[in-house]
């Protein structure tokens, strides 16, 4: 088997080997899976030996139309038929949602599902990566995001709640702000695929929202929520318009019999589902906490059925998973081949106690064993130290997608302007028109309050801005130099100017002596009396134009990957842990919308 290992990987592209492959290299015996993100506590051993018994008959007979599966689904979900459309798992529908609906470009945050980047671009359409920074937790950014998809003009938009691989979470709240500040698009797609194994929130489905737009469809798996990846089903929601369109693509025969067999099943079995999703999450949580001792490593905070890992310094992914699946027979997910990722990471399906702690005694073994061979030479902090994204900086820096370096797409672009090629708000002055550069930071006392600013060396004289009969110093676009700003007389109020010009006369007239400046000539008492009485109050110095604060709540700025003091990247995916619920009291099968509120 140690042999093949690294044959069977080079061989599939954005994916593993199948499980399948990797049995027939073992004697038929495959390995501890911690690859493909299945729920290892569904179905029950009760339904395994009942599919058993009814084998002859389900691979037999033909199976009941699309449409008979797709009214038990939604009698389960509590959805209208009408909305759905089920396809022979999830690829079909991205398949037939790109051939009808993309025309000319998609925009998705990576890394990611690999079916979103890569079938798109074997139709020939414009991906538009948008990079999610190591250095941000891989947090998604909703803002930074639309300013994106406007700059490059894309037509298609698409978020995964959480996101494969990285298990990133945006609530209910930001979905929604999302799909109303991009109302104009042809489409916006939310693969929700993983979402009922979150428990950030009770309930953040956007399944009822897209029922009601006219632009939104929610793609949702069964094989992986059901543990029942080789059946090979999924749905999807729309308006009527949309389900209808992809469901009249669909052939009559697109769902085996297994798929049928299953869905009529779920009726009688919705308690130990919602205890399965329990059962997940609680082993997530002592996984992370597992993982998290090994030396070196970084676990990303997750709300999939699965955590994202950085392996610690000097280790490559290849031959952790390599020596992981031939010395310890344990599966992983390296993501070298992810675009947006590294080899450095790795992907852990969640799974029980028992098999977690088999995993993590391996990946001691080989990340540190006996120093000699260790995948670690010398054990490291990992501080120092960042693995960068070679794919997304090859594919996305210079093509992003489209084989065209982007400074030619640029150019090609005369409505866009060169502030705004990359994400995030352009500042309100760059120092330069090149694009993706950020300005050079305010100096120090240009960020602090105006009554604790220090004044220029010009203004180092008595406050003229409030002595009687001066109107105040109006700020320059940029300060001059104090020799040519001297001999400059300030502007004046009119109230101030008709006192002055008042008392100018009677000087003169009475010849008593020849007129001075403006700034030296003291007005009489009774005029400073009147000036005070007419004059409007003094205000502070406008403060230089700054690019807008971001939005409350995001944890970045305007280029992705360089913080500010907005939440860090685990608030934004979500809490660590689950809040205390109550033990839960199935009384069925849970609505779509509901399926998230009946276990904490």
């Amino acid at each position: 088997m140690a042999d093949n290992v690294a044959s069977l990987f080079r061989g599939t592209a954005a994916h593993s080997p199948s499980m399948a492959a990797l049995a027939r290299e073992s004697d038929g015996v495959g390995p501890i899976d911690f690859c493909i993100p299945c729920n290892p506590y569904f179905p029950t051993p009760g339904m395994f030996d009942e599919l058993a018994g009814r084998l002859r008959e389900i691979i037999t007979y033909y199976p009941s139309s699309a449409d008979t599966i797709t009214a038990e689904l939604c009698a389960l979900l509590q959805l209208p038929p009408s909305c759905v459309a089920m396809g022979n798992g999830s690829t079909e529908l991205i398949t037939w949602i790109d051939h009808l609906l993309v025309r000319e470009s998609l925009a998705i945050p990576v890394p990611t599902f690999g079916r979103w980047t890569d079938q798109p671009m074997e139709t020939g359409k414009r991906v538009d990566m948008f990079p999610l920074m190591e250095s941000n937790g891989f947090a998604l950014d909703p803002a930074q995001y639309i300013e994106f998809i406007r700059a490059r003009g894309t037509r298609v938009a698409v978020i995964c709640n959480p996101n494969n691989p990285d298990g990133g979470f945006l609530s209910r709240r930001a979905v929604v702000n999302f799909m109303d500040q991009l109302q104009d698009l042809d489409l916006i797609v939310i693969d929700e695929s993983f979402l009922e194994f979150a428990d950030a929130e009770n309930d953040p489905s956007v399944v009822e929202e897209a029922v009601l737009r006219p632009n939104v469809i929610v793609l949702r798996s069964l094989g992986k929520n059901f543990g029942l990846h080789g059946i090979r089903f999924g749905y999807l929601v729309a308006n009527p318009a949309l389900a209808g369109k992809i469901r009249s693509m669909l052939p009559k025969w697109n769902l085996n019999s297994f798929a049928e067999t299953v869905v009529f099943m779920l009726k009688e079995h919705g308690a130990e589902y919602m205890e399965s999703l329990h059962l997940v999450r609680r082993d997530r949580l002592d996984m992370a906490r597992q993982l998290s001792a090994l030396p070196g490593l970084t676990v990303y905070p997750s709300q999939g059925n699965f955590l994202f890992v950085r392996l610690p310094v000097g280790a490559e992914g290849t031959v952790v998973r390599d020596r992981l699946l031939s010395e310890h027979r344990i599966l992983v997910r390296e993501c070298g081949n992810k675009i947006g990722s590294s080899s450095r990471f790795l992907r852990l399906v969640v799974r029980p106690e028992t098999d977690v702690r088999r995993l993590v005694s391996g990946m001691e073994q080989v990340l540190y064993g006996s120093r000699r061979g260790a995948a670690v030479p010398e054990l490291g902090t990992g501080t120092s130290y960042s693995s960068g994204t070679a794919a997304v900086d090859r594919l996305i820096s210079e093509t992003n997608g489209v084989g065209m370096p982007l400074a030619a797409q640029a150019a090609a672009m005369p409505s866009l302007p060169p502030a705004q090629t990359w994400p995030g708000p352009a500042p309100a002055q760059a120092p330069t028109g090149m694009p993706g550069l950020v300005p050079a930071p305010a100096p120090a006392a240009a960020m602090m309050p105006p009554q604790q600013q220090p004044m220029p060396a010009v203004a180092q004289m008595p406050n003229v801005a409030q002595m009687p009969g001066v109107a105040q110093m109006q700020p320059a676009p940029q300060m001059q130099p104090a020799a040519q700003m001297m001999p400059q007389a300030p502007q004046m109020s009119a109230v101030a100017q008709m006192a002055q010009m008042a008392q100018a006369a009677q000087a003169q007239a009475q010849r008593q002596q020849a007129p001075i400046p403006a700034v030296a000539q003291a007005p009489s008492p009774a005029a400073q009396a009147q000036a005070r009485s007419m004059q409007p109050p003094p205000q502070v110095p406008a403060m230089p134009a700054m690019a807008p604060a971001p939005a409350a709540g995001l944890g970045q700025t305007g280029m992705p990957g360089l913080r500010n003091r907005g939440l860090t990247a685990a608030q934004v995916r979500g809490r660590t842990e689950p809040e205390p619920a109550p033990a839960p009291q199935p009384t069925g099968w849970p609505a779509a919308g509901a399926m998230y509120n009946q276990v904490g």
